[in-house]
């Protein structure tokens, strides 16, 4: 048997990048999927493309009707949610003095309150179902990334949500665990064009010295993340970025 078996996921930011990676290897591994995304015909496309056990609900992901939509499509179609992965986020890079609140309003709106609205919404079907939520952070807030500023401020109040919802739902069943995610996606691609120096510098950086792959680095570590493999493991980060940076 694959190991989400019967298993019933909504992954927000699921139409492109390592969004679509983690839906495609949840299906691979017996789960249905619910996929979010403000991109609304790469969205239906893609969903089109992976067939009848996965569905797409498009909208603003930082608006918490599309969360109330997009849980209620889940259990509609599929059944009560047993995973939550919250994968969007939007962002804007520029030194910090070039950035505007609209800037800082672009990253909090797509990142933290997005993950917000849809662990507060989800709840109840991850308390029936003992669920795991995977939510993302990123080495720009841990490393203080120049350029980085609104981007890293969202990601790194999403870990700290994410801790305090993990202390708080153990006690319902419910695993509350963050990636930190070096991959080469349409979004880096971007971001080293428009600043190379960084680019460069975070590569030089990485003792196995390359960016990883959303589906073949990534995506399993949310797999496992998901299944009962990690039953005993709650409120963590975990680094899946080639050894860039090491938690102690």
């Amino acid at each position: 048997m694959t190991r989400l078996q019967d298993r019933v996921a909504v992954v927000t930011g699921g139409a492109g990048g390592i969004g679509r990676a983690l839906v495609e290897a949840f299906l691979a591994e017996g789960a249905t999927v619910v996929l979010v995304d403000q991109a609304i015909e790469q969205g239906e496309r893609v969903a089109a493309e992976l067939g009848d056990n996965a569905a797409f609900v498009g909208g603003d992901v930082g608006d918490r009707a599309v969360a109330e939509k997009a849980i209620g499509v889940a259990a509609e179609k599929f059944g009560p949610v047993s995973v939550l992965v919250t994968c969007a986020q939007g962002s804007v890079q520029k030194p910090f003095l070039e950035q505007s609140l609209e800037d800082l309003e672009v990253s909090m709106r797509s990142g933290l309150q997005q993950t917000w609205n849809f662990l507060q919404v989800a709840h109840p079907h991850l308390q029936q179902t003992r669920g795991s939520v995977i939510t993302f952070a990123s080495g720009a807030g841990l490393d203080g990334m120049p350029t980085q500023a609104s981007y890293a401020a969202a990601k790194e109040a999403i870990r700290g949500l994410s801790r305090t919802v993990a202390s708080e739902w153990a006690r319902d069943g419910i695993r509350v665990n963050t990636i930190c995610p070096v991959a080469a996606t349409e979004g880096v691609q971007a971001w080293a064009e428009a600043f190379p120096d960084a680019y460069a510098k975070t590569v030089a950086k990485n003792p196995m010295g390359r960016w990883g792959d959303p589906r073949e680095d990534i995506a399993p570590i949310a797999v496992f993340l998901a299944s009962d493999d990690s039953r005993y493991m709650t409120g963590q980060t975990l680094m899946a970025d080639g050894g860039t940076q090491k938690l102690r």
